[in-house]
């Protein structure tokens, strides 16, 4: 147990001091990345504490349990048992437990149940059904698609209607229909005593806000109020938080408005930026010294966000030496900055750096696809952050399901699979029609077949033989696959996932990858033996000793001595779809901002020259580095076969043999195209 009082002066940097010396009343602490903001919240716990503050009189609001967690135990460590009773965690879990309390004045049992989102969905489904609405006889969305309208709106305090004519305007036509599922969804909640998690926020809101005595009890309780990552906050969370300081107005929120990058979950970058309007008289304080990267690695963060005009202005300076700046290698093609990356992992692996240390991020899930298969090919172990691997993910099990019927019609497990895609079958009507189509050779006879489908699957029949005779009329992979994409899967994408878009460029970039592939029949074997291949390294390598692929919003929080951030191209990165929103190129922004400041010492961008196979796209590079001074970067230019050079430190060219491995055997103009690429 800690004695004692603490050297505050000893243990913290000066902008930490003043932080947690100077923290009464509003204030607002911009912790730039790096800059030890966790550490300067729990000292400034722990010098409440010792100022005689009781821990129940201090409420910690943060995103996770982990950080809740690792905050309390800190604090712990430094004034001991003296923690105890202290109020801290999620803004939901926090929540849950002032409901239980209050219970009865929200209209509420104390034994209210908590919806998870399964729940959600199942509840959804039961309100569909009461509603009576059929969704065989055109592509309605799917309850996990409605819970994530319904959430949004609820979060961004957007009535449903107005979200859906911005966002969503292919469901104009139902917007009836889906207000009234959302009604019946209410009531349903209502009658069964139960909340979903949005509940838990927009319920104590509405306590607080109608019960002017309960908000009195607890906002007086409550005389120190500390928030982590405030810039994440929505409209919701950022009412809660005036509402239980509006006694003593000691309310202190930590964040970074330049790694605001969450708005598709609701959040409000206005929360942080207009904090001193919201709480006047409010101090500023900002934590600029960067304990992690490099200062060649914050001159690319700093110069990068200094485009961005809704800010606030910092600029980290760094506390670690000098190292190289960071590079920035254009490669021919996305294969080859997939082989490319996969061998400086094996060259930093070779010269001692522990694989956990190194990391690939990038802007969209889709982007690491070629590098996965490379890493795969290389034997090296990585652990995937973001979601599900390529192959794992269900719209690429559904596509290839297509293609393995495709080349083979008898194949019972993708003929299940692709069948419950469909409208109005289940797994008794796919049993039969496999039997009706199981005498078939060829992929034209199937829809010439006697099947028992029955009257309620018949329009989902008739609209998958639709796909099946344009396949049947396909043969390369690559045309297969657009196929597909191109029938009525596309609808049922759209209904049944929020991030449907996000999901088409994936089988995009499948296809795109499957433009250099030969016949289908040797395509579907490297898919299936490379899936089964990645299992097994999955579970053969233990924690730690595999490299980390991430999306970038995955990795916000986290930091390695070595990051690559591939597929650097203008057109993916920023995403288009940045342009069309409001701020949307600023967040973008901050997203690469995130992005370079992940790196300790050793930083990375890559992207392909080129696109496509029979058609070459030529491609630049993301907007992001256009932007940037060439004086802040080292040039790296890979080479097939050349000499190792360089030329005074400014560009570094390298010997890379295996480029030309993946250019295709047969003649075509992509090969001698990538032979003098260099000369681009």
């Amino acid at each position: 147990m800690a004695t004692g009082r603490i050297d505050y002066q000893r243990a913290l940097n000066q902008e930490q001091v003043s932080v947690v010396m100077d923290g009464d009343g509003p204030v607002l602490v911009l912790a730039g990345a790096g800059s030890g903001k966790t550490r300067t919240i729990t000292y400034r716990v722990a010098y409440l504490l010792e100022q005689g503050v009781l821990p129940q009189e201090i409420l910690l609001l943060t995103f996770t349990n982990k950080a809740a967690r690792e905050m309390l135990s800190r604090v712990e460590g430094l004034v001991g048992a003296g923690v105890r009773g202290m109020w801290g965690g999620t803004f939901h879990s926090v929540a849950a437990r002032l409901l239980r309390m209050f219970a009865s004045e929200a209209g509420y049992t104390r034994a209210f149940t908590i919806l998870d989102q399964e729940d959600q969905r199942t509840l959804m489904k039961v309100c569909l059904k009461e509603l009576a609405v059929d969704t065989t006889a055109k592509r309605f969305p799917s309850p996990t698609k409605l819970c994530a309208l319904f959430s949004f709106a609820r979060n961004a305090n957007q009535p449903l209607r107005d979200l859906i004519a911005k966002r969503h305007p292919h469901l104009a036509g139902e917007v009836g229909v889906i207000e009234r599922a959302a009604e019946v969804y209410e009531l349903h909640k209502r009658q069964a005593d139960a909340m979903d998690f949005d509940d838990l926020l927009i319920t104590l809101r509405r306590l607080l806000t109608e019960q002017p005595a309960i908000q009195e009890r607890l906002s007086s309780q409550f005389r120190y109020v500390l928030v982590d990552e405030y810039q994440d906050t929505n409209v919701v969370q950022a009412d809660l938080i005036r509402l239980l300081c509006n006694v003593h107005r000691n309310i202190l929120v930590v964040g970074d408005d330049a790694q605001s990058i969450y708005s598709f979950r609701a959040a409000q970058l206005q929360n942080i930026l207009r904090f001193p309007e919201t709480y006047p008289g409010a101090k500023t304080f900002r934590l600029t010294t960067n304990y992690r990267s490099t200062p060649q690695i914050l001159n690319v963060a700093n110069e990068s966000i200094r485009n961005n005009a809704d800010q606030f202005k910092k600029t980290l300076t760094a506390v670690a030496a000098d190292q190289e700046r960071p590079q920035v290698v254009p490669l021919p093609g996305a294969p080859q900055e997939a082989r490319y990356i996969a061998s400086r992992v094996l060259e930093l692996i070779e010269q001692g750096a522990a694989m956990g240390e190194i990391a690939v991020l990038f802007r969209a899930a889709f982007h690491s696809q070629a590098l996965e298969f490379e890493l795969m090919k290389q034997n090296i172990p990585y652990e995937y952050r973001g979601g599900l691997k390529f192959f794992e993910r269900a719209h690429v099990k559904d596509v290839i399901a297509h293609l393995r019927i495709r080349a083979n019609p008898k194949d019972e497990a993708a003929w299940i699979r692709v069948l419950g895609l469909q409208q109005g079958i289940g797994l008794a009507t796919a049993q039969k029609i496999i039997v009706g189509v199981r005498k078939a050779e060829h992929l034209r006879e199937v829809c010439q077949a006697d099947v028992s489908a029955g009257k309620r699957a018949a329009t989902g029949w008739a609209s998958l033989c639709s796909t099946l005779s344009k396949l049947a009329q396909e043969e390369h992979p690559s045309d297969l696959i657009r196929t597909v994409m191109a029938g009525d899967y596309r609808s049922y994408l759209e209904a049944e996932y929020p991030d449907f878009i996000d999901r088409l460029e994936d089988l995009e970039q499948f296809a795109l990858f499957a433009e250099s592939s030969g016949d289908l029949e040797n395509f579907l074997q490297d898919v299936s033996l490379t899936d089964d291949f990645g299992a097994v390294r999955e579970r053969g390598a233990p924690q730690g000793e595999r490299i980390v692929l991430s999306t970038i919003h995955q990795a916000k929080g986290l930091e390695w001595n070595t990051v690559f951030v591939m597929h650097m191209v203008d057109g993916k990165f920023p995403n288009p779809r940045a342009f069309e929103e409001e701020g949307g190129l600023e967040e973008e922004r901050r997203l690469f901002y995130v992005a370079t400041t992940r790196a300790r010492r050793r930083l990375i961008f890559s992207y392909p020259l080129t696109s496509g196979y029979e058609t070459v796209l030529l491609q630049q590079p993301s907007l992001f580095l256009q932007e940037l001074p060439d004086a802040l970067f080292e040039r790296v230019r890979v080479k097939p076969s050349s000499p190792v050079s360089s030329n005074n430190g400014e560009e570094r060219t390298i010997v890379f043999d295996e480029l030309g491995e993946t250019v295709p055997s047969s003649p075509s103009p992509v090969r001698s195209f990538l032979r003098n690429i260099e000369d681009l």
